[in-house]
């Protein structure tokens, strides 16, 4: 078997991004595949409003061998059992979508159509009240893990809140002890190839230059090396997403953590509160062809929960992906390689699975096409499944107060997302295929949440006799309480293992 051949990586960035990819390209390949070099400069900021996650980052740490309490304290995190959506079904109604699942499976039935059984029978237990995630979160309790439940019972999963910037010096500490090269500096120019157009070389502004094989593009929306160089272009998706603009400020926090991110819908978009040790990050995610940056900004300061610690910081982009994410020897993560609107938490898993399928994917020659190729395929698949669970976020809705809320309702979607949401309204059946992104508990919490209600369960519902049936689902019911009800509060929880220390910043 061929072996690979060693590429000195040059990475373009610094930021979550960039140090993610410095550290995990690092630890993975352990020297074996030449130098790594990341290239930052302090003059450029980075974007730094990626504070929530998903479940999924907890795998990431645990393979650089990052112990998570010490990590917590470092980046004043809190943890996160799902997200609160207030106002976007209804104007005064919410829901949580939950990590982990509704209930547990039997013969082989999704829970949640068990449930759709005896909601037809006049039971009106909600389906909440089965999930580990969305009880706790609901009495701002915490813990890691369950106690052993029922066979086939409830899961529960989390993920993080944390402060963006603390995260990536981190990492940033993380990787240059792994012997990653990290230069200071602004690059005026970018040296192709004459026979081929293959990036050769960056220039820096003290009259140095940086050489490599293989170019990891983390600048930003700017798009450095894919966009502006390479001239990939971009497939805008604004006509599904309009909003186009977002401000971004903390604020005080207080004694209470509450343990998941809160959406909450406005006029003309939302706003976002992630709670972490130190301080709230707040923003207001809006469309500027429904909404002036001034009503924004007094809609986003009139909603805090305590003293802005700053002026609101603007951002402008366009939902949306470039056309291919690997061009030449560039391959692009972040928002150098699309941007969809924090409003599931995916940003940073996007640079995550891109580093993963980066590392199974690495080229034995870096002019190997089909490579680039498989790569750009996954990830055209993993951005249109999110882009369409964000989308039904908006579409499916009975608000009809605003200009913005009457265009997204009415909006032609995509044919991906309308098979689904026709599948769920017919049968209760979720549209998806393994290694997708949301998994089917998180399509149910979405679509239910949303008013998307089936008219029919699976037939083979009706197999467990029904007094079988609501005793076992009592179980379920049983074990989420007294579960939730031994575990320690958030913020208790956090001082007693991994509290930050008082000089973090």
């Amino acid at each position: 078997m061929m072996q690979s051949k060693a590429h000195d990586i040059v990475i373009v960035g610094g930021g979550t991004a960039g140090w993610m990819a410095a550290s995990i390209l690092a630890r993975s390949t352990k020297g074996r595949l030449g130098r790594i070099t990341l290239v930052e400069s302090a003059e450029i900021g980075t974007v730094g409003v990626g504070e929530a996650t998903i479940p999924p980052i907890q795998f990431f740490n645990q393979l650089l061998g990052i112990d998570e309490r010490d990590f917590v304290a470092r980046t004043q995190a809190s943890f996160k059992l799902g997200i609160e959506f207030r106002n976007w079904h209804r104007k005064g109604q919410s829901y949580i979508h939950p990590f982990g699942s509704f209930g547990g499976n039997m013969d082989a039935v999704s829970f949640h159509h068990y449930w759709l059984r005896l909601r037809a029978l006049g039971d009106g237990t909600d389906i909440g009240d089965y999930c580990p995630a969305i009880a706790a979160a609901r009495q701002g309790r915490f813990a890691p893990e369950m106690p052993d439940g029922p066979p086939g019972g409830p899961v529960l999963a989390y993920a993080y809140h944390f402060d963006a910037a603390l995260y990536a010096a981190y990492l940033r500490d993380f990787a240059t002890r792994l012997g990653v090269t990290r230069i200071e500096g602004r690059i005026t120019a970018i040296r192709q190839r004459a026979e081929d157009g293959y990036v050769s070389q960056l220039d820096l502004a003290d009259g140095s230059s940086v050489t490599g094989d293989l170019f990891i593009d983390c600048s930003g929306f700017r798009s450095l090396l894919l966009g502006q160089t390479l001239g990939v272009g971009f497939k805008d998706w604004s006509r599904w997403l309009p909003c186009d603009r977002a401000l971004a400020v903390p604020c005080e926090g207080g004694e209470a953590i509450s343990p998941y991110t809160r959406s909450t819908a406005h006029a003309a978009g939302w706003q976002w509160r992630i709670p972490l040790q130190h301080r709230i990050g707040n923003g207001h995610v809006y469309s500027s062809a429904f909404m002036s940056d001034e009503e924004a900004a007094a809609i986003l300061l009139g909603h805090l929960d305590g003293k802005p610690q700053a002026d609101p910081r603007p951002l402008r982009f366009t939902a949306g992906r470039r056309e291919r994410s690997w061009e030449r020897n560039v391959v692009a993560l972040g928002l150098a390689g699309g941007f969809l609107e924090p409003l599931e938490s995916t940003s940073i898993h996007l640079i995550q699975t891109a580093l993963f399928r980066l590392l199974a994917l690495m080229p034995t020659d870096i002019k190997d096409q089909v490579t680039r190729d498989e790569f750009n395929r996954l990830t055209e698949a993993e951005y249109d499944h999110i882009r369409d669970f964000l989308i039904l976020h908006y579409h499916a809705t009975d608000r009809d107060d605003s200009d913005f809320w009457n265009y997204v309702r009415t909006m032609p979607v995509p044919d991906s997302l309308r098979h689904k949401m026709e599948l769920f309204r017919a049968r209760g059946r979720v549209a998806r295929v393994d290694g997708q992104l949301f998994v089917e508990a998180s399509w149910v919490a979405v679509f239910l949440g949303q008013g998307v209600d089936p008219i029919a369960y699976d037939p083979m519902a009706e197999v467990v006799k029904e007094p079988d049936l609501r005793q076992r689902l009592s179980r379920h019911l049983d074990h989420v309480r007294r579960s939730v009800a031994g575990m320690p509060m958030h913020r208790d929880f956090i001082n007693r293992h991994c509290k930050a220390q008082e000089t973090a910043a």
